[in-house]
């Protein structure tokens, strides 16, 4: 499970003692566990695709911290959160692209932009940007 990879990666930077970026895998797997305490209430179970939207949220963060720091002039805490973000982004999966989207959607019976959106949450969910999705259903539709 990706939540175990990051725990390894986690653990090898901190044999390292590589801080900044077993700090921030500390920080990715306390959400995680929140993600999963919150899940587990409602009666589910945690997912690769929980892990990968705490990613995508903890990715997102950086970089708006990181162009605080930039618009400060502070290079060392730039250049830190850019490793940072590499750690975070080396356990996210390959984004598809228009291309990828625009097959899997000529495939589909149904393009009407609910049953699309609810296709791809469903199937391919931390794995497609779902405002391409939109972009994409809407060229396809016309």
């Amino acid at each position: 499970m990706l939540r175990d990879e990051i725990k390894n990666a986690r653990i090898a930077a901190m044999k390292a003692h590589d801080k900044s970026v077993s700090g921030v895998l500390s920080v990715v797997l306390n959400k995680i566990m929140l993600a999963e305490i919150e899940i587990r209430a409602k009666g589910g179970e945690l997912k690769d695709s929980d892990v990968v939207a705490v990613l995508q949220k903890s990715e997102k963060e950086l970089i708006d911290e990181r162009a605080g720091f930039e618009k400060a002039g502070r290079q060392d805490r730039v250049d830190d959160l850019d490793r940072q973000l590499e750690a975070v982004k080396s356990f996210m999966p390959k984004m598809m692209d228009a291309d990828e989207i625009a097959k899997v959607i000529a495939g589909l019976e149904d393009k009407s932009v609910p049953s699309v959106m609810r296709y791809f949450k469903a199937e391919y969910a931390g794995k497609c940007d779902m405002r391409t999705v939109s972009e994409v259903l809407k060229k396809v539709n016309g």
